[in-house]
């Protein structure tokens, strides 16, 4: 495990950043997690007897990399995941697609419909039991023509299971290296990173807002030319 990159700490809240492919939070493959890193980290760096406290607030899929806030109390905790419940949490991701969208910028709206035998999410119509809304808007940062891919900017406004690769693969433009819905970059890395997370601080209230990009190699040495438009 390479070493924990830590953007924002005090004593109610940590955020870091989580390096693709780990878990959120501990799973049945019994790999190092997220949470278990975090504890591990808080427990050598203050020298803690015992079990360490920390609330996940939200989660990140295991192949995605990105901005992530824990909670150091069960208060802070408590007030975050209220955030998270009431859309005051804003979580902003970078995705590379193949194609060029047919508009620069969008709103997607659609019913998803998760099996939890394959775990795999699909769009259905509106009405169809169980389906829960799904919303995002979007903004295309580039188009490059050469290799057929877009670089965009998408805001969630829900949080449903897989639900920017469905949703943009569901109108045939598909995450690149997406091994579940995607077509293109079997066997690589799929392009999809939360680069920007903003929440009001459990205690002072203040707006709090972290960025981290991913590093531009791979797939993602397409953002080289507009680091600052990403901003």
């Amino acid at each position: 495990m390479e070493k924990l990159n830590v953007l924002y700490e005090d004593n109610h809240v940590i955020v870091v950043e989580k390096p693709v492919n780990i878990p959120s939070q501990a799973d049945k493959t019994g790999d190092e997690d997220m949470l278990s890193i975090v504890k591990h980290y808080l427990k050598e760096k203050y020298q803690k007897p015992g079990e360490v406290y920390l609330g996940l607030i939200h989660r990140l899929d295991r192949p995605v990399g990105g901005v992530m806030v824990f909670a150091k109390t069960s208060k802070a905790a408590a007030r975050l995941s209220e955030q998270v419940r009431t859309k005051q949490f804003e979580k902003q991701y970078l995705v590379v697609v193949d194609g060029k969208m047919e508009a620069e910028q969008g709103i997607l709206e659609d019913y998803l419909l998760k099996n939890e035998k394959n775990n795999i999410s699909k769009v259905v119509k509106e009405g169809t039991k169980n389906a829960k809304l799904a919303s995002l808007d979007y903004e295309v940062l580039k188009y490059a023509e050469d290799i057929n891919l877009s670089v965009v900017k998408v805001n969630l406004h829900t949080g449903r299971h897989h639900q920017i690769r469905v949703q943009f693969a569901s109108r045939g433009h598909s995450l690149y290296a997406d091994q579940k819905y995607g077509t293109r970059g079997r066997g690589k890395q799929i392009a999809l990173w939360a680069y920007k997370l903003s929440f009001y601080h459990p205690v002072s209230k203040q707006k709090l807002t972290f960025q981290v990009l991913p590093k531009t190699i791979g797939t993602w040495k397409i953002l080289e030319d507009i680091k600052e438009e990403v901003y």
